[in-house]
Formats: C-alpha cells, structure tokens, sequence
C-alpha cells in the first residue's frame, strides 16, 4: 500500500490483526515519557540468562531421561537439545539487538507479524512466567525440608497445611518467597540482578563440585556407568532423540535476557553476548553433570527423584546429600527469579502499544522500574503459589515459550525478505502529512509556481529534474524495478507461507496415532513438500535490501538464513504438538479468554488506531519538518 493510499489504522477485520507497529527510534524514546534505568551490562546478563535457566530440574533430570530414554548416550541428548535452542538463540539475538526494547516475542512480533498475533504471544507468555514462577516456588519448600529433618519438617508458619473444607493444600512458605522476589524486583533492576548473580554463583559451584568430586570418585570406581552391557545407546538413536525433546526444555530461560532489553547499556553489543555466553555456560554445566552421574551409576540403577544426591550416597558420601539439595534450593531461588523479572516489562510493553490499561506502563521515577506491573505479578503468583498444586499445569509454560520461540524465527524471516516498508503516522502529524502531499501535488501541477522571481534559478532546476524524470526510458526502467521488487515481495511472502504451512502439516501428520499409516505417509509427503518448496524459493531469492536499515544497525545477524530459522520453526513446532491435549485444552481456554479481552479492550484502545501508513522516506521527512517547525517556533 503506498503512501498515496494509506487507510487510518483503525479500519476493521484483518487489517486491524495485521496492523504493525514501528521499532522503537531514538526519537520515539525521546517522546515516550518514562523509560527503564539503562544499568545491565555483559556480566549481569549472563547473570539472569544462566540464573533464569539452570533450574532444579537439571539435579531430576538426569535420572529420568538416563533411565528411561537415553541410557549413557545423555551428554548427546543434552547436546543436541543445546543446538536445537542456539537456533532459537541466533534468532533472538539478532532481534534482541535491532529492537532493543522491553517486550521480547511480544515486541518482536508486533513489529514484524501484526497486532494480532503479538497480542496472543503477549497473552500467552504472561501465562508462561505466572504459573512458571508458582511452579518454581512450590518445588522449593519439600527441599527446605530436607534441612530440617525430612519432609513435612518445617516449621509451622512455613509447612503446608491442608483446608478439608476446600481440599486444597496451602503453602505459606511459597507465597512468603514470591513476595520476597516481588519486594526484591521492585527496588531496581541493578540490586536485584546482583543478588541473582550470587545466588546464580552459588549454585553453579555446586555443580563444579558435583563435576569436580563425582569425576575423581569415576576414576577410582573404573566408571562403571559406561561399562552396562546395553552399550552406550540402550534404547537406540530413537531414544536419545527423544530425550533430547524432554531435556530441551531445561534451556529454557535464556530469553529472560531478552525481555531487558531496553536497560542494557549498550544493547547491540552486550545482548548477543548475553543469550550466547549464558546459553554456553548451560550447555556446559548440563553436559559435564551428565558425563559423571551416568558414570557413575549404571543408568538402570539411578534413583529418578535424587539421582545426583543417591549416587553419591552409593560411595559413601551421604553428607553430599545436604550439598546437593543447597544447590537445588538455589537453583529454584534464582529461577524463581527470572521467572518473575520478564513479565512485569511485557505489560509494560502491552500498556505501552494501548492493549492493555496504562496503569501497568507506569515507571517509578525512583527506582525506575515498573513498580506496578511488579506488584500486580507478585500478587497474582503469589496466590498461585499459595492456593494452587500448579505442577499439572507446569506443561502450559512450555506453550508460552515454544510459541515464542517459533514466532521470533517466523519474524526473522519476514525482517530479511519481507520487512515492513510503511511506519505509522500519529494523527498529531497526519495534519503535515497532508500538506506535503498538496505541496507535491501542486509542485507537479505548476512546477514555475506563482513565487518571486529570486526562487526562479532552484525552481528552474527543479523543473529540469522532473523532465530528465519524465524521460520515457527513465519512467520504463523504473517501474520495472518497482515492478520487480514488488513481485519479489509477493513470491517471498507466499514462500514464508509455505514454510510455516508445510511445516503444520509435517508435524501434525508425523505426530498423530490415529490416522491410517498411508494416510500419515501421504500428508507426511505433502507437508514435506510446501516446507521444501519454500525453503528453496527463499534460497534462491535476494533478500530484502531494506533489511540493513530495519530497526538499530550495528548488531548482531543471525547466521544461515533462511536454512537456521526455518530448522527452528520446525524443532518448536514439533515440540508444541506433542504437548498434549491435555495441556492445550488448558491453554485453549486461557487464549479464548484474551481474544476476548483484545475485541473488546485492546482493539479499541491501541496506540495504532488513528494511524496514517506512509513510506519511511515521507516519514522521515514529516518527522524532520515537523521538529524544525518546533524549533522554529
């Protein structure tokens, strides 16, 4: 749509989902009142990606997946789960750094999808960090317990009491911990990620020490783990494959990085730096912890609730048990942390774009931070936490994440083939946006013009410009360009298409137990195709020369387009299906829930309602005439 044609922002039906706001400029910045303490450097990030994603789950999973999946081959499972989040990592990055802004996947998209799909991904991570945060908080009091004596050991402000008249069991120590977080969040960015980059310390030498000591114990016992008589692949590539799914999800968290990113110092350098630094070290950690404990301990013969705890026991170090069970403690202390950092920044966002009240955009001029959106989380886990058994809803956090995951790389390759041409227009400057085009108008109707005579040279060489202009060869080759271009833009669009259709497809029909086998085959056949057939357009294509431009120069480029984002796409997906019914009828109605809220609030109440689309350029020049005319004045 040109400039010439622009429809206010409001009109109806599609075009109000697909609606797409503009990244976030140093002069928008400039207008848009209160912003985030800029405070967190490289050292910091890190801090909160590492702290956000080596939960306790790690010090369970281990034994889970080697018994039941992956046998010794875990350290691959691990590693291959890795790079399937370093593709997702790439993409993050590079968008982290272009759009520096708080949001994360709800910014991303909303920049390049629509405000459809960003409010949904919006709506679907607040769900994500607030039963990922209660989660996190309940696993916490049964290993307090083991301190003082065992379960059911704490004392009795702290314990979990059951209500009979409810038949619900509370937990005072849960609740007590997420406000002590929410408190904690709300006396800085800067405070807070210190006290989760020692408590992320901490834990991490717990795991050097579980590596360090469970490595010396391996070569005196011989390394008996390794010597089972099912070899090193038990249960075949097919089940290291499928603990490489189980484990994915313990990589998740690296993306709390993204969601600061509007208080990084220097966000096209640092954030990269942070995802990749803070991923590496998980990867790491994940990969040396799994070398041992299966080492150690023949993978039939692991104990799935304690495996690292049980296994040292079996040598002799029973007091390692209270070492272990710290780290775990910890390990929850600091998820519970990242978990409850990101979402108060996404309402933020959300208040910000109009799709959510503006009570949650408001920023404390003291400690600059949204101390609102902190509190209402708080209070909202809190309860949660309190009233709530949410580990049977702990698959709905892996929704949120995986939605992100495969919206950002969907992003990635609209940003490099298709990224938006037109920005949206304030209606405070759709009055000049008017004018300039009655001024071009009337330059082309009477190009001499009725001025003074002291303007007749410029004018004359305007004129002069507008016939080399309307040269007849000139005028051809141009629009053939033009025409070029814009076939190009339609033939990468409708690639992308089938990609992310193909890909629906494949998964679908390869996950699916109902279906006939040669039905399966066949929509197998027809999904792999349209991912195939897109996939090459799109290597065949040029990419966008306007992606160089797109947002803040300077930072990082994700690697192997479209080859890495389209691989990511497929990975999330898969992973997304094969969730459950369960969970996804859970989810179903949380989602139901805030398309409602969004057709009746958020629709109305957007930023981008009265909105003129006009071309960067005549931006650019609206926004530069618009500010002299201030200065002038």
């Amino acid at each position: 749509m040109g400039a010439d044609e622009a429809a206010p922002g409001g009109g109806g039906g599609i075009r109000v989902l697909l609606r797409r706001k503009q990244v976030d400029s140093d002069r928008a910045r400039a207008a848009g009142g209160q912003q985030l303490a800029k405070e967190l450097s490289i050292t910091q990030l890190i801090a909160i990606g590492v702290g956000s994603t080596v939960g306790a789950g790690v010090y369970v999973l281990v034994g889970t997946v080697a018994r039941e999946h992956s046998g010794p081959a875990l350290t691959l499972s691990f590693l291959i789960a890795g790079i399937a989040a370093a593709l997702s990592a790439f993409c993050y990055a590079e968008l982290a750094s272009r759009c520096p802004s708080a949001g994360s996947a709800y910014h991303y998209s909303y920049i390049c999808v629509g405000e459809g799909v960003a409010w949904l991904i919006g709506w679907a991570l607040i769900l994500e960090y607030t039963i990922g945060g209660s989660a996190v908080a309940r696993g916490i009091s049964p290993n307090l317990a083991l301190f003082f004596g065992g379960p059911n050991s704490l004392p009795w402000i702290l314990a979990r009491h059951e209500l009979p008249w409810l038949d619900v069991v509370v937990d005072p120590c849960a609740a007590a911990l997420v406000f002590l977080v929410t408190a904690l969040l709300c006396v800085g960015i800067k405070e807070s990620t210190f006290v989760q980059g020692i408590v992320t310390v901490l834990n991490c030498c717990v795991m050097l020490f579980v590596i360090i000591a469970g490595t010396y114990i391996g070569f005196q016992t011989g390394w008996v783990g390794y010597k089972v008589s099912g070899g090193f692949l038990p249960y075949g590539v097919n089940g290291m494959l499928a603990g490489s799914a189980t484990v994915f999800f313990a990589y998740i968290g690296f993306d709390s990085v993204a969601s600061t990113a509007e208080e990084v110092r220097n966000p096209q350098r640092d954030l990269p730096l942070g995802i990749a630094t803070s991923l590496t070290i998980c990867c790491s950690l994940y990969m040396l912890v799994s070398v041992v404990i299966v080492g150690l301990v023949p993978y039939f013969a692991m104990d799935p609730d304690t495996p690292i705890s049980s296994a040292f026991a079996r040598h002799g170090m029973q007091w390692a048990m209270y070492l272990v069970t710290s780290g775990a403690v910890l390990a929850l202390c600091s998820t519970l942390m990242g978990s409850l950092l990101p979402q108060p920044r996404i309402l933020m966002a959300m208040a910000r774009d109009g799709l959510l009240p503006s009570f949650f955009s408001d920023v404390s001029e003291k400690t600059q931070v949204p101390v609102k959106s902190t509190i209402i989380t708080g209070i909202c886990a809190a309860s949660l936490a309190f009233f709530m058994d949410v580990s049977q809803l702990a698959g709905m956090v892996s929704v949120g994440t995986l939605l992100a995951f495969t919206i950002v790389a969907v992003s990635i390759l609209i940003l490099r083939y298709v990224p938006p041409d037109e920005v949206p227009l304030p209606s405070s400057l759709q009055t000049s946006f008017r004018l300039s085009q009655e001024c071009d108008e009337e330059k082309v109707g009477s190009p001499l013009g009725d001025g003074n005579h002291e303007q007749g040279t410029s004018e004359i060489k305007d004129v002069i410009v507008v016939e080399s202009i309307n040269d007849p060869l000139i005028e051809k080759q141009l629009y053939a360009n033009k025409l070029d271009e814009l076939n190009r833009r339609k033939t990468a669009a409708r690639s992308i298409a089938s990609v992310c259709v193909g890909v629906l497809i494949l998964t679908a029909s390869a996950s699916v137990t109902f279906l006939p086998f040669l039905v399966m085959c066949l929509f197998c056949v027809f999904g792999g195709l349209l991912l195939l057939a897109g996939l090459g357009m799109l290597s065949w294509i040029d990419q966008d020369d306007g992606r160089h431009s797109f947002g803040h120069s300077g930072g990082f480029i994700c690697p192997f387009v479209p080859l890495l984002p389209v691989m990511c796409i497929l990975i999330n997906t898969y992973l997304l299906i094969n969730l459950g019914g369960g969970t996804w009828m859970r989810v179903g109605v949380w989602l139901v829930m805030g398309v409602f809220v969004y057709i009746f609030y958020g629709r109305t109440h957007s930023s981008l309602t009265d909105v003129v689309y006009v071309s960067l350029a005549q931006a650019n020049e609206i926004y530069g005439s618009s500010s002299s005319s201030a200065f002038v004045a």
